[in-house]
């Protein structure tokens, strides 16, 4: 390892994160330097989560960097792992290294996220729908926003601003209000000709021209 300066630095930093994130937090400080598994471990803040203290051997991580040249060893950030007793963990690895970036020692902390994970799932079944949320219909308040949002519906359909509309794709837009019963609210056909730039008989038009197919 470093000096002891340095260790004493990591050491105040682990129980700043464990303090900072909790119980459910692990963080681990590993020393590789002497090339051995046995042990490795120099300081563990709430070791609970893993069931390890520093009496405990070589984790997989420690045998990793002890099998493989430090120049190749790269830190890992935010992967998974579990604990045999079943938790899951949400993990980081960062390498502590010397002057000569020679890896000495293994910083690593393991967040308990079984119980967020639970929740997830729980609230994902809650949540779950058919439909996409931007495709949800909206419940309006009044009739006027009623209309307003069928005329929005319509636009989605079609697909294009009604600027661009061609005259088919407006008897499209329009015999999809006439179908969800727009024109039965009172002055529908008045704000629905003013919405797409036509009159009225061709609001009335288009809708004939579906009646006769």
């Amino acid at each position: 390892m470093n000096s002891d300066s340095s260790l004493d630095f990591l050491k105040r930093l682990a129980k700043g994160i464990s303090a900072q994130f909790g119980r459910n937090c692990e963080v681990v400080i590993h020393d590789i330097s002497s090339g051995h598994v046995d042990y490795p471990i120099i300081f563990i803040e709430n070791g609970h989560v893993t069931h390890r203290t520093t009496s405990t051997s070589a984790s997989r991580v420690v045998l990793n960097a002890l099998k493989h040249v430090s120049d190749s060893l790269e830190d890992e950030l935010n992967y998974i792992t579990k604990t045999h007793d079943g938790k899951i963990l949400k993990s980081s690895t960062i390498y502590i290294r010397d002057n000569e970036g020679k890896a000495t020692g293994i910083f690593s902390i393991n967040y308990d996220i079984t119980e967020l994970t639970i929740a997830k799932n729980c609230i994902d079944s809650l949540t779950s729908h058919k439909d996409g949320i931007e495709d949800a219909s909206k419940i309006p308040q009044n009739v006027n926003q009623l209309l307003d949002d069928l005329l929005e519906e319509s636009v989605k359909k079609i697909g294009k601003p009604v600027a661009l509309m061609s005259k088919e794709e407006k008897i499209e837009a329009i015999q999809f209000l006439n179908d969800a019963g727009a024109f039965l609210i009172t002055k529908a056909g008045d704000k629905t000709a003013t919405f797409f730039g036509i009159s009225k008989y061709s609001i009335y038009n288009y809708i004939d021209i579906k009646n006769k197919l």
